[in-house]
């Protein structure tokens, strides 16, 4: 059944992330492969090339990001290895400090994980007339906006965040999905005006706040910024043409079943899956809002007799997802979530027991989306044309070495993966 079919089935889609969470994001107030070796100060330390401040300072070029592993093309008969990506939509770090405790079980684990960061929780509330929404009055936003501890906080968990590899991607800004005037009406103009509106807050953080002296976010964020999932995964046809024009690289605003990635306009679709949901009959998106709304409905602290039981079908769901695909056609599995406490925290507990038991198995790769959209560029497109033809959960018949033994062709001159030019 075609995953637009099954979404029917009870996952009430149209519905995730509604307004009625408030936006359903967080409050504003050793392997190459991984995180190992970044160091973790009050403080991750940047590199130590001398840093190129932008703008007024909020951030700054400080050379290639750390802990970035080069991708390598697969060889002739070759297994893909499994990746798995953990996202976070509406990333910021709040008197919870599940950020920080992400970044910690991150590196505990050899995974590296994308962070969507709303760019209002880098605008304090007394600034908030400085965003104008798309088709909402200026200062409007259903996720409020962030006091100055919060930016400072928030800010110091991305600078350590991408100095130990992992991304910083964009949720955008005022979240208003479901609603007239939401995420879904936006014209291809207006998306713009709102990915540069993210750009913008996370680029002036210190003018809107008088942090002169405070460091810089170590990175340019015009060129960090890559991808990012839409509010409520509405709106995602005229995102997409706008993100294809601004050179974005992936979206992940839609929904796919377990099957290797392809791109649309240009950009690769990464979206979340439909995944097995213990106790049902259906399929269930990767998501923590998801499975919550079919448990509990819009109640986010629902019969705590039944929470336990709850983040244990959300892990069960996962790893059934994950075996279907590391025993099967090895598609990359992405998960999406929110630093939440809904159903006292069940699903970040689900998260924590997943990461540890998938990220750390051999020929597991937990990854960022940049570093996904990184390996699949570096692939033959004719490898990836035969992996896209394995159904979900279907492993090849006569094994992976004469599956994908076929002679690739050279890779492109400068692409990674590519031998080097001998003179």
């Amino acid at each position: 059944m075609a995953a637009t079919q099954r979404i029917a089935a009870g996952l009430a889609l149209a519905a995730a992330c509604s307004t009625a969470l408030a936006g359903c994001a967080s409050d504003t107030n050793g392997s190459t492969q991984g995180a190992h070796g970044a160091k973790d100060a009050a403080g991750a330390q940047a590199p130590k090339s001398a840093a190129h401040l932008i703008g007024d300072g909020s951030t700054a070029y400080t050379g290639a990001q750390p802990h970035l592993p080069r991708p390598e093309r697969l060889k002739p008969g070759q297994k893909p290895p499994q990746f798995v990506v953990f996202s976070w939509d509406g990333a910021g770090e709040d008197s919870q400090k599940l950020f920080s405790h992400f970044r910690e079980v991150s590196k505990a684990n050899n995974a590296t994980m994308t962070y969507f960061l709303s760019g209002v929780y880098m605008l304090p509330e007394y600034k908030r007339d400085l965003y104008r929404p798309p088709q909402h009055s200026p200062g409007s936003s259903e996720i409020g906006f962030n006091d100055d501890q919060g930016i400072k906080d928030t800010v110091q968990q991305l600078r350590d965040a991408w100095l130990e590899g992992n991304e910083i991607g964009t949720h955008f800004n005022g979240h208003f999905c479901g609603t007239e005037g939401g995420v879904g009406e936006w014209s291809v103009a207006e998306w713009k005006s709102e990915i540069a509106q993210a750009k913008s807050f996370v680029k002036s953080w210190k003018t809107n706040t008088g942090m002169k002296k405070a460091p810089p976010l170590p990175f340019d964020y015009d060129k960090e910024l890559i991808g990012g999932r839409t509010p409520c995964l509405e709106g995602q046809k005229n995102f997409v043409k706008a993100a294809s024009q601004l050179g974005f690289r992936y979206d992940t605003s839609g929904v796919n079943d377990q099957v290797w990635p392809k791109k649309k306009r240009g950009l690769w679709d990464l979206s979340m899956q439909l995944v097995p949901f213990p106790g049902h009959s259906y399929e269930q998106l990767t998501m923590d809002y998801n499975f919550m709304v079919n448990q509990s409905g819009t109640q986010t602290q629902g019969d705590p007799d039944k929470q336990e039981l709850w983040g244990d079908q959300m892990r069960d769901g996962l790893l059934k997802g994950f075996d279907r695909a590391y025993n099967g056609n090895r598609a990359p599995l992405i998960i999406g979530n929110h630093f939440e406490s809904w159903n006292g925290g069940t699903y970040m507990r689900a998260i924590d027991q997943v990461v540890e038991n998938v990220c750390t198995k051999s020929e597991v790769r937990c990854v960022s989306f940049r570093q996904l959209a990184d390996w699949l560029d570096a692939q033959d497109p004719a490898t990836l044309d035969k992996l896209r033809g394995l159904n979900v959960g279907e492993a090849p018949k006569q094994g992976w070495t004469s599956f994908l033994s076929g002679r690739p062709a050279p890779a492109p001159k400068g692409i990674p993966g590519a031998p080097a030019v001998k003179p």
